[in-house]
């Protein structure tokens, strides 16, 4: 049985859901928002359970795996952008690591994966980007620093321990089941088929771009290098493995919006990066992984999703 944490959370529930169709049962865990969508709702209570779990709480985790047989943790739990204060964010995230790692080690679990984020490689001029690239040691934003903490610490405690951590570095994630529009693909489609008002300031600009993965890719992903034999590798990147720009996204979701006005302009912005996707040669090599989605089939795949479901 495999313990998600932040299982109600969208990329928690996609890869819960490829959890049960590889054969494994899980625990997911829940903070403030319960969510029960289609794709997963028929385990619920048979393969697999919610429980309600603050991370900051050691004693409530523990109790978990008193009540299940927990051979594995998936750590996707992290508080939403700009949810808490600075003394909050770092609790719950360093705190709550820490818990996640003492139970790990009380539990035996075989594998413990930490979820990381493509954020670790702000400030690298242009991708592909390598898992064995140095990255630079400051953190730009909150994503940015406590993933990188997290795979510092989480590293350290294996060295110490000898638990086997794995860290993900999961792309941009969008698909069914995103509240937040962060993504410029999620973003887009609820502008253009919803009407929906974008919370985020300002315009995208149309030649940037980054690592957009489907969630059910990046799912598939994380479920199989939970569920993996023996790796060669501590780190591994989880994405789409090719750059798609705004622009790219504009259009595709004009194809089913046409004349949409989303937020968008010509160039380049500050920020840009020339090929800023992530190498998943690694993860292809020892998992299989292969992302089955195109920007096509993925938005197409989405939009059907959107027609019958709020998010």
């Amino acid at each position: 049985m495999i313990l998600v944490t932040g299982g109600l959370g969208l990329i928690g529930l996609h890869t819960a859901r490829c959890l049960l169709d590889m054969g494994e049962d899980a625990v997911l865990t829940q903070y403030r928002v319960h969510r029960e969508p289609d794709f997963i709702k028929d385990a619920l209570g048979k393969r697999a359970f919610v429980e309600q779990l603050d991370v900051q709480d050691e004693a409530a985790l523990r109790d978990i795996g008193r009540r299940y047989p927990i051979a594995g943790i998936v750590h996707l739990a992290a508080p939403g952008l700009g949810a808490l204060g600075p003394k909050d964010e770092f609790d719950t995230n360093v705190r709550g690591l820490l818990n996640v790692l003492e139970a790990a080690r009380a539990w035996k679990v075989r594998r413990l994966l930490l979820a990381s984020s493509i954020a670790v490689y702000a400030g690298q001029p242009a991708g592909p980007f390598k898992e064995d690239e140095p990255l630079r040691l400051s953190g730009g934003n909150p994503t940015e620093t406590y993933k990188k903490t997290f795979e510092v610490l989480g590293q350290h405690y294996a060295q110490r321990t000898g638990l086997d951590v794995v860290v993900a570095r999961i792309g941009g994630i969008y698909g069914p089941m995103d509240h937040n529009l962060f993504n410029p693909v999620t973003r887009f489609l609820h502008i253009a088929l919803k009407g929906t008002p974008s919370p985020w300031p300002g315009e995208l600009f149309e030649e940037d771009a980054n690592d957009h993965c489907y969630v059910r890719d990046a799912a598939k992903g994380i479920a199989l290098l939970q569920t993996a034999g023996r790796l060669s590798h501590r780190v591994y990147n989880v994405g789409a493995g090719r750059a798609t720009s705004n622009g790219e996204i504009a259009a595709e979701v004009r194809r089913y919006a046409p004349g949409a006005k989303l937020p968008l302009a010509p160039g380049r912005g500050p920020a840009y990066r020339p090929a800023p996707a992530m190498d998943i040669s690694r993860i292809r090599a020892d998992t299989g992984y292969e992302p089955a989605f195109t920007l096509a089939t993925a938005v197409a795949d989405y939009v059907e999703w959107l027609k019958t479901h709020p998010e």
